[in-house]
């Protein structure tokens, strides 16, 4: 007898393998329509946000994941809809020939992107997320079954509703079928899908560090995440003032809770007045520094010789911890820094303690520019610019299914092109493999590589 968590892991394996055959025409339609009927929607959503953060404010949710649940803080919601619109809007990802080969005369060799299959993506908070994905899903071919964080789950059924509605109504239309993005609700539904490697090809957990490993820690089925955001700029000592004032205070206060926030500093001691990057995040941005002592000693220097500000600037000063603080997510207005003496030492530092997410350089020098962005081992390395634009909206993916620290499959931001895979496909005319050399055969392969050029299979 199937038990629950088998039926819906079954359902999106069979709605997966109508979904993958179906058109990109036809799947990029239905994302419009989704489009319009979340706008359509707006305000009943609002409402249903509206509901979780009351609760979340009773509960006394982290300020950082109170910050992410609010979906109509700012443009988020329109940027959701925008993101759904420009994931419709991409090319198919689905068919692209990677390799065309001649075996023999006849006898070709494709390398054809396909897609994953089912995913299980759970996340936290962000209740955006589940329009995110099932466009990234039904574009890409793939059928989703999807977990929000109890914090979310009345904007989420909200969402969802809309989401379920708008397909089953232009099921017979377009030929998608209802079971391709499915949804769940308790943590015992993860644990039992977390078994279903049979039907089951990839979990997408997002969320904290804490979710994340123990994602990873309970299944057999791959896992594309990251568990910290823990991002690190280097100030080189040619970097220049007015760029590293810009970038560290867009990178720190622009949106501290976002895993690409930076969370650490590091300072070459000869840049050019380097106090002034920190006394305009503290100023400009409210940021609590976390400093090494050599990094104290010589920052109270130069506010003492301003004897009418420094005890402002110093009301920002804390003693790090250094057991801890360069290891952590702040996911606050609180940032680590430090006395670095050479790239290399900043490069040495950040792949010691870095997530592997994303980091940066400022600086003016090319060859210390170049050294960082080959030695520093992070899925992002960014060179004069702040790392909050590691993010897949931002690198034109439409929007983003996660982003990813590991160095297999798919690494940063993932959009599109991480959810699917590939086959081989062998085109032929009859041929058998006895007639070759090396299965008893005469017969020698060509072995000749094909024009891949506008191939679509």
């Amino acid at each position: 007898m199937n038990t629950v968590s088998e039926t819906i892991a079954r359902k999106g394996r069979l709605a997966g393998n109508v979904l993958k055959t179906i058109s990109n025409e036809s799947r990029s339609k239905l994302l419009l329509k989704i489009h319009d009927g979340l706008k359509a929607n707006a305000g009943s959503i609002r409402a249903a946000n509206k509901l979780d953060l009351e609760l979340a404010e009773k509960s006394q949710l982290a300020d950082s994941l109170y910050k992410r649940l609010d979906l109509f803080k700012g443009d988020k919601f329109e940027t959701m809809l925008v993101g759904i619109k420009d994931v419709a809007e991409l090319e198919d990802p689905v068919g692209k020939v990677k390799l065309a080969r001649q075996l023999d005369e006849g006898l070709n060799l494709y390398q054809v992107t396909a897609p994953v299959g089912v995913l299980l993506v759970i996340f936290e908070s962000r209740p955006e997320v589940i329009a995110n994905i099932t466009s990234l899903a039904i574009k890409s071919g793939n059928a989703a079954i999807l977990k929000g964080g109890k914090e979310s789950v009345n904007t989420f059924r909200e969402i969802s509703r809309i989401i379920n509605s708008v397909i089953t109504e232009n099921e017979l239309a377009l030929g998608i079928p209802s079971g391709v993005i499915q949804l769940i609700e308790t943590r015992q539904d993860v644990s039992d899908l977390l078994q279903q490697d049979q039907y089951i090809d990839l979990v997408v957990p997002r969320g904290s560090n804490a979710l994340v490993r123990q994602i990873k820690s309970s299944t057999k089925i791959p896992v594309l995440g990251h568990a910290d955001g823990i991002c690190s700029i280097f100030l080189d000592h040619e970097a220049s003032l007015n760029v590293a004032k810009r970038i560290t205070l867009d990178a720190k206060t622009s949106y501290p809770a976002g895993c690409n926030a930076v969370e650490t500093i590091l300072i070459h001691p000869e840049m050019p007045e380097w106090w002034e990057v920190l006394k305009n995040l503290s100023k400009a941005g409210n940021v609590k520094l976390h400093v090494t002592k050599d990094v104290k000693d010589a920052y109270l220097s130069k506010l003492n010789e301003d004897s009418q500000s420094s005890g402002y600037f110093q009301s920002f000063i804390v003693d790090i911890d250094e057991s801890s603080d360069f290891d952590k997510e702040f996911l606050s207005l609180d940032c680590a820094v430090k006395f670095v003496e050479s790239t290399e030492e900043a490069v040495s530092h950040i792949n010691v303690h870095s997530s592997k997410h994303t980091d940066a350089i400022i600086t003016e020098n090319k060859k210390n520019a170049e050294f960082f962005l080959k030695g520093v081992d992070s899925s992002g390395v960014y060179w004069n610019a702040s790392t909050r634009f590691a993010d897949g909206f931002r690198y034109g993916f439409g929007t983003e299914v996660g982003i990813s620290t590991s160095k297999i499959h798919a690494r940063g931001p993932v959009g599109l092109d991480g959810l699917v895979s590939y086959q081989y496909q062998l085109r032929g005319s009859g041929q058998v493999a006895s007639d070759y050399v090396g299965s008893g055969g005469n017969k020698a392969f060509i072995h000749k590589n094909l024009d891949i050029t506008g191939i679509q299979l």
